[in-house]
């Protein structure tokens, strides 16, 4: 139970405010379509994709159960995190 919740949380906080979010924020104050049916879509987006990752993750294991996912994932992360300051840094230089 405690890993599941640790799922929800590392992903709740990982979309919050990414590229998805804001698509769906700007389709919805276009005004033009319903929310209710956007929030519909959006999570059916968003559930199809997981499902990807999910199948893909399985099969990984498969492969890769000796090597080291989280190590990979964990250094992953960084490396976007450090990029993203870069680029933060750079756009604020011009």
């Amino acid at each position: 139970m405690l890993k599941l919740l640790s799922v929800f949380v590392s992903v709740f906080l990982a979309e919050l405010g990414d590229k998805t979010q804001l698509a769906v924020l700007l389709f919805s104050a276009s005004g033009d379509v319903s929310r209710p049916a956007l929030f519909v879509v959006a999570c059916a987006a968003l559930i199809a994709s997981t499902a990807i990752a999910v199948l893909i993750g399985g099969a990984a294991e498969q492969v890769l159960s000796a090597f080291p996912l989280k190590l990979v994932a964990g250094l992953i992360f960084v490396a976007m995190g450090v990029f993203l300051v870069i680029e933060h840094f750079r756009v604020a230089a011009t």
